[in-house]
């Protein structure tokens, strides 16, 4: 992973002598960006010497609460760690304002060395397992959300915003409605205006299974690493430019309990050495690499499932016949299982796993796919037939499930040796007691529903 130098700092100071702000940005492993907005003569010391950031801010839970039990806050004194900005990723953010860019970080220790709690160094250490093995991944994200209403509720709940051309709000599926994308038309001009001057790949959008609800793709890239961060700064962008119209871009897994769910699918195949796509193949299934590469996604799957569906909302989306999956199955040209081959030309052949929800961090649930890959094809495991017709139907039948537990899902997680051995023991670790805290917090409070269900008749 390269540390950006100073002359591409210089460089961009000289061609835009209108930027005045400059947002440095830190993601950490709840996937809540972090940082500060800094002044214009500030903006070089971040390139020749980094930034310090305390280290309690590697392991703030969603909210942005420290969580004492990692030992990383009284314990250890709220050190400091050192931030440096990622190489090529000083861009404008437009949705900012005309005068503020923002420069993502990557956390490192005042020795030098990568911080093993920062997503991004996780998944490298991923990435290192394929490149010893003369493999490259090549990975996109695809990301569903729903634009909401930025003004909650008189009872606090959310709705679908007015439209800009009707002052209607929506009220039908349309699934691939194009009057649909139309409304959305203002957002959708301002949000690829922004991916391009952040210098994402973002391709077209699809009105999707619910009202409200979008689905926009990020183009395939061979570093996968950059993949992961063209995906946390897009969710980024698309929720400053959502804003800016009066909306929130919401990627909860479940944000109506009526409406289709949001994912995240991610897309895979891996390239040798001389770039040639390992899973290719005339046949619709692909090559053996596939049947491997799956093989190892539905073993490490219950393991994986607190990077997937990190949150108590995440497990509400897990529903037959919803789109979202329910078992550990594949097939080809399927979208009622978990594991996808998707039509297409041989040598575009890959999978699509469809389990992550848009509300997990894309560079952890990156990470955990790609060693469930590697782990696959390294151990040549056989993943058992492909699912044909109805997913859902004999997903019932056979009782295979997914794991839909928030409270399993951590303790499983906590305690996978495949996770400690590929993302790293200390970070399986601190990840898992964020969670836990996370949990606890959440259970302490009193939600409506417990008065509506409990109040009388208690």
């Amino acid at each position: 992973m390269t540390i950006a130098d100073a002359k591409e700092c210089k460089a961009f100071l000289d061609a835009n002598p209108h930027i005045q702000f400059f947002e440095i940005v830190f993601t950490n492993m709840a996937g809540v960006p972090r940082g500060k907005r800094l002044r214009r003569h500030e903006i070089m010391a971040v390139y020749e010497q980094g930034r310090f950031l305390p280290g309690s801010i590697l392991v703030n839970d969603i909210t942005g609460q420290d969580v004492e039990a990692t030992g990383l806050v009284w314990e250890d004194g709220d050190a400091d760690r050192i931030a440096k900005p990622i190489a090529g990723r000083l861009t404008p953010a437009p949705w900012l304002g005309a005068d503020v860019a923002q420069i993502p970080l990557s956390m490192y220790e005042l020795d030098g060395k990568p911080n093993d709690l920062d997503p991004r160094h996780v998944l490298q250490r991923v990435i290192d397992r394929f490149t010893a093995d003369g493999l490259v991944p090549v990975v996109a994200c695809e990301l569903e959300y729903y634009l909401v209403d930025a003004r909650r509720t008189r009872t606090g709940g959310i709705q679908l915003p007015r439209s800009p051309l009707t002052g209607d709000r929506a009220t039908q599926h349309q699934v691939y409605g194009l009057r649909e994308v139309e409304e959305a038309s203002g957002f959708l001009r301002d949000l690829w205006a922004a991916a391009d001057a952040i210098g994402i790949p973002l391709e077209g959008a699809i009105s999707e299974y619910a009202p409200g609800q979008l689905e926009l793709t990020l183009k395939h890239h061979a570093d996968a690493l950059r993949a992961a961060d063209d995906a946390v700064l897009y969710k980024r962008a698309a929720k400053g430019v959502a804003l800016r119209h009066g909306c929130e871009a919401t990627f909860m897994a479940k944000p109506f309990a009526d409406m289709a769910g949001s994912g995240m699918h991610l897309h895979v195949s891996v390239n040798d050495a001389k770039g040639k796509n390992i899973m290719a193949s005339e046949a619709p299934e692909g090559a053996t690499a596939v049947k491997h590469a799956i093989g190892g996604m539905k073993a490490l799957l219950a393991d994986s499932m607190a990077i997937y569906a990190p949150n108590a909302n995440s497990y509400r989306r897990f529903k037959a016949n919803s789109y979202a999956p329910v078992a550990p199955t594949w097939g080809v040209n399927n979208r009622t299982v978990s594991f996808r081959v998707p039509a297409g030309a041989p040598p575009t052949r890959h999978i699509e796993h469809r389990v992550a929800g848009a509300d997990a961090h894309p560079t952890l649930a990156l990470a955990a796919l790609l060693a469930a890959v590697h782990h696959g094809i390294s151990n040549k495991i056989d993943p058992g037939p492909a699912i044909v017709g109805d997913g859902y139907a004999q997903a019932a039948e056979s009782g295979e499930k997914i794991p839909v537990n928030w409270f399993a899902a951590v303790d499983r997680f906590a305690e996978s040796e495949l996770l400690k051995d590929y993302l790293g023991e200390r970070f399986v670790r601190m990840y898992s007691i964020v969670k836990r805290t996370e949990q606890e917090r959440f259970q302490s409070v009193i939600a409506d529903v417990d008065y509506d269900w409990y109040l009388r008749t208690c």
